[in-house]
């Protein structure tokens, strides 16, 4: 007689215990591409400035299946259907959904590989996992591309309210301590319904909504695009584009063996459908590949690859300055010249040190997808018609910022 293996549990620091399933959806976490996803920092260089925020891809990715796991219940409860199988594409689909990420996640996006985004990526991943599971994630696949006919599981897995943000937003909170963030992610999804095929909120839970989005809102300014934390990732970015262009002049630079397979070539979405084994050197990729480098690269004779590699390790980041107008050409000019002169550098090398940027910021994307709220008497509105707090001016308004960094070169 053989014995049936236990589910597995974790303690989750956010909700508690978390089961694991036996199964594909264990199989998917044991493996080698998921695994990953342990050594790469959910909010990038953000620990520079909240040192707690040192948490990863792979707690946000099982926070989003529990969650997951919460909301089909609920539906369920509301007499939707979900069947079996689809309840467990949702899973997989919700706990791959970051699995195309690469070190440092959002930070290095479109730097370690050109023009491609994580979503891409881990479509690919997804892919590959089924090609290796044979066809076990066909519906998970369905559901992550928006090819089911049942179009509001696909806005559990992406959309305005997804599991995505419900766990990101409360556990980025937790590991910040900004407590701005922290949303009562429990009762939004016990307020989840289902109307003609689309996500709904009763009512009486719009003042969740509410917090939601100005958490949301909050979280951006203070975390995510944090002063600090845009100079930091913004001199990350500089310091893999040094280096890509010292290796392909033919500069020798130490780096582990698939970072410089990357470093030597700037791949496209193309090069990654034509050659499979680009992705898989892309999965030995994580925090520790670029973290090594830039040990190495503090001494390098390159002054500008040296500098900004100490900034880094250092936490001395490039100083910022941020303002909600354009930095007029002639205050750039001025900088550029005084760096130039400070540190003996030339044109060319100066468009490491000192640059400038625009971030942007909204709540509410009304031109995407609705966050749509089911009134007692049967009617649906827009939060921004239902809400007495909001307007949809105010919500769908987005806030540009322009920074410009700077080297902090005292004078000789």
């Amino acid at each position: 007689m053989t014995k049936t293996k236990k589910n597995k549990i974790i303690n989750d620091p956010i909700y508690g215990f978390i089961t694991l399933e036996r199964g594909i959806i264990f199989d998917l976490i044991e493996h080698p591409y998921f695994q990953r996803l342990r050594r790469i920092t959910q909010l990038g260089l953000s620990y520079l400035v909240y040192p707690g925020a040192y948490h990863t891809r792979f707690h946000h990715a099982l926070g989003c299946m529990f969650l997951m796991k919460k909301a089909i219940q609920q539906i369920r409860n509301k007499g939707h259907e979900i069947t079996e199988k689809e309840a467990e594409a949702l899973k997989i689909a919700i706990l791959l959904h970051d699995i195309g990420h690469g070190p440092f996640s959002h930070a290095l996006e479109n730097s370690i590989v050109n023009n491609i985004s994580h979503e891409h990526l881990s479509s690919l991943f997804m892919n590959k996992l089924n090609e290796e599971f044979n066809g076990k994630l066909d519906l998970a696949i369905k559901i992550f591309n928006n090819k089911h006919p049942k179009k509001f599981l696909h806005q559990l897995v992406s959309s305005q309210l997804d599991m995505d943000r419900l766990d990101y937003l409360k556990r980025d909170s937790f590991f910040t301590g900004v407590t701005e963030g922290n949303i009562g992610t429990e009762r939004i999804i016990n307020m989840l319904d289902v109307v003609k095929d689309k996500l709904v909120i009763e009512e009486k839970g719009i003042y969740s909504i509410e917090k939601f989005l100005i958490a949301r809102r909050l979280m951006y300014w203070q975390v995510y695009l944090h002063k600090t934390v845009l100079s930091a990732e913004n001199t990350l970015i500089k310091i893999l584009k040094r280096a890509k262009d010292l290796i392909q002049k033919g500069e020798p630079l130490s780096s582990s063996k698939s970072l410089g397979l990357f470093l030597k070539k700037n791949y496209n979405l193309n090069d990654f459908t034509k050659n499979q084994e680009l992705l898989e050197v892309f999965s030995n990729l994580d925090d520790h590949d670029i973290y090594s480098c830039i040990k190495d690269w503090q001494c390098h004779s390159d002054i500008i690859l040296s500098y900004l590699c100490r900034s880094i390790l250092n936490r001395k980041p490039l100083k910022i300055k941020i303002q909600n107008t354009i930095f007029s050409e002639q205050i750039v000019e001025k900088i550029k010249q005084e760096t130039k002169n400070k540190l003996k550098i030339n044109e060319e090398e100066v468009q490491y040190m000192v640059f400038t940027e625009k971030v942007s910021n909204n709540a509410y994307q009304y031109s995407k997808d609705r966050l749509n709220i089911l009134m007692k008497n049967g009617d649906i509105k827009d939060i921004s018609d239902a809400s007495d707090q909001f307007n949809i001016e105010a919500l769908n308004k987005t806030v540009n910022k322009y920074f410009l960094c700077y080297p902090n070169v005292p004078n000789k």
